[in-house]
């Protein structure tokens, strides 16, 4: 019976009502429901999309986009009325989020700031993103194409994806690479633990760079076997997060 009613569609009034009360799950800061009207343009840019979503259905695709591009002045929210966008959706200090029209957002789904869920080509058809439920997209991520994010994803900041992430992997970089880890529930991002690739590989060449010119600059044989054991956690460091690369 619950099954059946997780299938059944929401009026607009209950998903409206849900979405209000979203942001008491996801931000520890909101100390009040007045806050919910004056502080969280991204329940507001949600809100507008679902009465847009609506119309746009119902073919009354011109008011559908009045309406969106009213939101996008009010919410600096670029929400297409044409993309699908689950439930418990929430979009964090919402500003310059871009959601394209072919884009696919299951439930559960947390967006931070500056996200663009984007198109690269002109071609009709599916031409977005398709994020899986309970995937978070970090501050400033770029995810574009016709890839999909699956389930318990995570993106960290800055990252600009244009391949398919598997479920309960994390992307992070530019382009993005693809980390297994295990699923941290304490945290639905880990701003704090994601594994910088390129910080080890030029830690370990720099230092090994340094000891190559002191032995040309000494023009004596110097025993690497000991320098090599000066640069053992340095290299082993880079050798953990290379192989924590997906293949």
């Amino acid at each position: 019976m619950q099954d059946e009613n997780k299938l059944k569609p929401l009026s607009l009034w209950k998903q409206i009502k849900e979405d209000f009360g979203v942001p008491k799950l996801n931000d520890p800061a909101l100390e009040s429901t007045v806050e919910l009207f004056f502080s969280y343009p991204g329940v507001w840019a949600i809100i507008n999309y679902r009465i847009a979503n609506r119309l746009y259905r119902k073919n009354w695709k011109n008011l559908a986009r009045i309406i969106s591009g009213i939101s996008q002045f009010l919410t600096n929210m670029d929400i297409h009325p044409a993309c699908t966008i689950g439930r418990r959706v929430f979009i964090d200090h919402g500003i310059g989020v871009v959601i394209g029209a072919t884009t696919i957002i299951e439930d559960d789904v947390l967006i931070y700031q500056g996200v663009t869920l984007g198109g690269v080509s002109l071609n009709k058809g599916k031409r977005h993103p398709t994020v899986k439920s309970n995937s978070v997209i970090g501050s400033g991520a770029k995810v574009l194409g016709n890839i999909t994010v699956g389930k318990n994803c995570k993106i960290g900041a800055n990252s600009v994806v244009i391949c398919d992430v598997p479920k309960n992997c994390t992307a992070v970089g530019v382009p993005a690479k693809i980390i297994k880890r295990e699923e941290d529930k304490n945290s639905k991002l880990s701003h704090d633990n994601l594994p910088d690739i390129t910080k080890e590989m030029f830690t370990y060449l720099l230092e090994r760079i340094a000891i190559l010119e002191q032995t040309l600059r000494d023009k004596k044989v110097i025993d690497m076997s000991e320098k090599d054991k000066e640069l053992e956690d340095v290299y082993e460091k880079f050798v953990i997060a290379m192989n924590s690369i997906k293949k």
